[in-house]
């Protein structure tokens, strides 16, 4: 029971101590206040610094997709107009699907 009370003292000397910081030096403790709810601010908001490395950090990875994408679409682009030359239509239909002129042989030959 001693050390009960012993506890609730030590607790009750540091309010003392804490309230007489705050009487004693008000505008002091209103600016901490104020730069730590700032700080928090910072942090923390929905344009925080916080949130800004997250933007930051998916906009990297969608400018590397972009770059992905655009490859994709000018190797289209080229086929588009290769396949338009009537000698790669010919090529095409030889080479996938194994197509020939009458009276040829054709050998196929399988890679292992």
């Amino acid at each position: 029971m001693h050390g009960k009370l012993k506890r609730f003292g030590i607790v009750e000397k540091m309010g003392k101590r804490i309230w007489e910081y705050v009487r004693f030096n008000p505008k002091n403790l209103f600016f901490r206040v104020l730069l730590a709810m700032f700080v928090f601010w910072m942090l923390f908001d929905d344009y925080g610094i916080m949130k800004r490395i997250r933007m930051e950090a998916e906009h990297r990875a969608l400018l590397d997709r972009l770059k992905v994408e655009q490859k994709k679409i000018i190797d289209n682009e080229l086929r588009i107009t290769y396949a338009m030359k009537p000698d790669s239509i010919e090529k095409a239909a030889r080479e996938r699907y194994n197509f020939r002129k009458p009276g040829e042989t054709l050998f196929i030959i399988r890679a292992q």
